[in-house]
């Protein structure tokens, strides 16, 4: 019964039907194609296959890509950094300039006596503070944060640490094990496919690349403003010790980590003035 069943599937799918296309006036036989279920279906799976590599071929060889998720080049990424601080700079003269529109038209109104004040931008500055007051909740919560940091020689400025630099991500992958200090983990762990390339983070120079017994190979830069960064776990090194490299160059390919059950991964640490710090805050993983 199987095997009957299995025939008239087939003899079924395979079965042709013949299409015709009939002239209406004579009645005579313009076109006759023959076709089956097979012939269909291979028609459009031939048909959804074309379709998909046009719109792959698309995706990859145009600006496009930029869009997926993982695919930003490093000029396109410059850029958006670029233009995200230019608009934060155009908001703040807009609002400034609000506000000097504002004092004018208090001025003019009478309800402030130009002899009163020094200059426009003082009156500018004044009306700021008056817009920013503190709440009581944020008193309190500058209070405690004070106290708690005032014994705390390691804080370092992360506002002026990395400004006018721009951080390229080390390795396309997702991260696995967090920032966390406390438990002598200085570093993230990026989950990434075999032989994936290690880009440096920021433009600088090498100053360690060498192989180690529990860190497999490790390459360290030396970037400016007092940044370090560590890659570690390498499966193999590109650059050696002295060489220059800038920023988004491949420096290592990625290898497998000592636990040999663990997919391949990269450590990476960032270092400021010798102080070990969380690679998420410069860098956009």
């Amino acid at each position: 019964m199987r095997k009957k069943g299995h025939k008239a599937f087939w003899h079924n799918i395979k079965f042709k039907y013949k299409l015709t296309i009939i002239n209406e006036n004579t009645l005579e036989e313009v076109v006759g194609i023959h076709v089956s279920k097979l012939n269909g279906l291979s028609v459009l799976i031939f048909a959804c296959t074309i379709i998909f590599i046009i719109a792959a071929s698309i995706i990859v060889f145009t600006p496009l890509r930029n869009y997926l998720p993982g695919y930003m080049n490093s000029e396109v990424r410059e850029m958006v950094v670029a233009n995200a601080l230019r608009a934060d700079s155009l908001k703040q003269a807009l609002d400034r300039q609000n506000m000097y529109i504002m004092n004018i038209q208090d001025i003019f109104s009478g309800k402030v006596h130009a002899d009163t004040i020094q200059s426009i931008d003082s009156l500018t500055n004044l009306r700021a503070e008056q817009l920013m007051e503190r709440t009581k909740e944020e008193e309190e919560f500058r209070r405690e944060y004070e106290q708690k940091e005032r014994y705390n020689l390691r804080a370092i400025d992360n506002n002026n640490a990395a400004s006018g630099l721009v951080f390229f991500k080390p390795v396309r992958g997702m991260m696995e094990v967090n920032f966390d200090p406390e438990n002598r983990h200085y570093g993230i762990d990026l989950m990434t496919s075999p032989n994936e390339n290690i880009m440096a983070v920021l433009d600088g120079t090498v100053i360690m690349a060498t192989y180690t017994v529990s860190d497999g190979y490790v390459i360290q830069i030396q970037h400016s403003q007092n940044f370090i960064s560590i890659y570690k776990h390498c499966g193999s090194l590109m650059k050696q010790s002295g060489d220059k490299v800038k920023g988004g160059d491949v420096i290592a390919l990625i290898g497998k980590g000592e636990d040999k059950e663990k997919k391949s991964y990269l450590h990476f640490e960032l270092w400021h003035r010798g102080t070990p710090i969380n690679p998420e805050k410069y860098v956009v993983f």
